[in-house]
């Protein structure tokens, strides 16, 4: 049993990540980040994975989940020893999008510093040729999304035949995505005597079945209930007409003074448009969604992690898995019509014990989504109006234009699960 060590709070015990039987190499390396104790999920994932076992976990997102698998992966490689020569894929983490295969892969990097792994990310919406040669000079740790990673098994241009664990992350969303005939096509590929680890937000019936197909006798960890928000987000409904959303967006944040704000938008054409409107109005914005290309997309995230932009706008596809320190405001600009979404896009604050604060400005079209929400989360949100922004009560409510792959409110699902967009646009966005 782990040692427990006191906190400064009478009664509170706290774990140590040197409690963890981590070695001395990736403690240094988690040290140097400046972390000492473990976030839960880290605290009750590391272990069992250690152990070799297979693994579900259900957390929010911005719980540390990152860390719970890479630490241990390290952990595990640098416990058994290899023949020199040329490094085999022995780790495969398969994300459902560009950004979370970058922020992954830095994990992995920063937490294995000091050993001597190689690892690589490969995406689409970048070239392959320089992936192929990173494939072909040997890495220990794979970080892949699915459609690029099929892409080098058709070309022949990476050898599967070594993986020993198998992590999917954010399962949940590369199912939404479209990703799950994928998944099974890689699954395929891969040895059958492997350790399987496996990472959701939420546990739907497709996620159950999935993990019943390839979990073996897992550990089961989750730290938060089902889709639930996090108790460090104050979430607050503003109500003003839908055409004044975007002159109260503009009104709040500089009567607020807000630095660093994430928008949410439920189009494309939505996010540009605002985006463009900000700007007009002398402030930073920048828009990230799936039509923009892979450079423009991670420049826009660098400038608004370094306060460059002060304000992103960005549509669900996008901004899953975006990994930004303490900020403190998101914005629903418009509410999403996939009541899950809404604890997705709030999980971007509140994350790692900080607080932040989560704001819908929401019009009479979109009252179904909102109770849609609140039974969701279990509770009502409060409600209030700006002066000078107050909605007018004689309008009455009109279908919500959807968008190309947007699904209404109470609309039968597709047969794959997947909105139309991720479908038909999936293999673009990875490639």
């Amino acid at each position: 049993m782990s040692k427990l060590y006191p906190s400064t709070t009478k009664g509170i015990f706290i774990m140590l990540f040197s409690d963890l039987r981590l070695s001395a190499p990736i403690l240094k390396a988690v040290h140097e980040e400046g972390y000492t104790t473990p976030t839960p999920v880290q605290e009750k994932a590391i272990p069992p994975i250690l152990e070799g076992r297979d693994m579900l976990a259900g957390a929010q997102t911005g719980t540390g989940k990152t860390a719970g698998f890479t630490l241990p992966i390290l952990e595990i490689l640098s416990r058994e020893t290899h023949p020199k020569g040329k490094n085999h894929i022995r780790v495969l983490i398969l994300t459902p999008t560009r950004e979370l295969a970058a922020q992954v892969g830095e994990s992995v990097q920063t937490y294995g510093k000091y050993l001597p792994f190689k690892s690589t990310i490969i995406f689409g919406g970048v070239g392959i040729q320089p992936q192929i040669k990173a494939l072909r000079s040997g890495i220990d740790i794979l970080i892949a999304t699915p459609g690029r990673l099929l892409d080098h098994v058709s070309q022949g241009t990476i050898d599967l035949t070594h993986v020993e664990i198998l992590v999917l992350d954010e399962a949940d969303r590369m199912l939404d995505m479209g990703f799950i005939r994928d998944i099974r096509k890689v699954i395929a590929i891969l040895p059958a005597k492997r350790q399987n680890l496996l990472f959701s937000a939420t546990y739907s019936d497709e996620i159950k079945k999935l993990c019943e197909s390839i979990l073996k006798n897992p550990a089961i960890v989750e730290v938060a209930r089902r889709n639930t928000s996090s108790e460090l987000v104050t979430q607050k409904v503003i109500l003003v007409d839908c055409k004044r959303k975007t002159a109260l967006l503009g009104e709040l944040i500089k009567k607020n003074r807000w630095a660093q704000v994430l928008v949410f938008t439920r189009t494309k054409h939505q996010a540009n448009k605002v985006s463009d409107y900000l700007i007009k109005i002398g402030i930073s914005a920048a828009a990230i969604h799936g039509n923009k290309s892979q450079g423009a997309r991670t420049k826009a995230l660098s400038d608004f992690k370094a306060g460059i932009v002060k304000i992103l706008v960005a549509t669900d596809i996008a901004a899953r898995g975006l990994d930004i320190d303490q900020l403190p405001h998101v914005v629903n600009l418009e509410l999403p019509n996939i009541a899950e979404d809404y604890v997705h896009r709030i999980g971007r604050t509140g994350r790692a014990g900080n607080n932040g604060e989560a704001i819908s400005l929401v019009c009479v079209d979109e009252y179904d989504y909102l109770k849609g929400i609140e039974k969701l989360i279990n509770r009502k949100l409060e409600r209030e109006t700006i002066a000078g922004f107050e909605p007018d009560l004689t309008i009455k409510p009109e279908p919500i234009q959807q968008g190309r792959g947007q699904r209404p409110s109470g609309a039968p699902k597709r047969k794959d699960n997947a909105p139309r967009e991720y479908v038909e646009k999936r293999r673009e966005r990875n490639r």
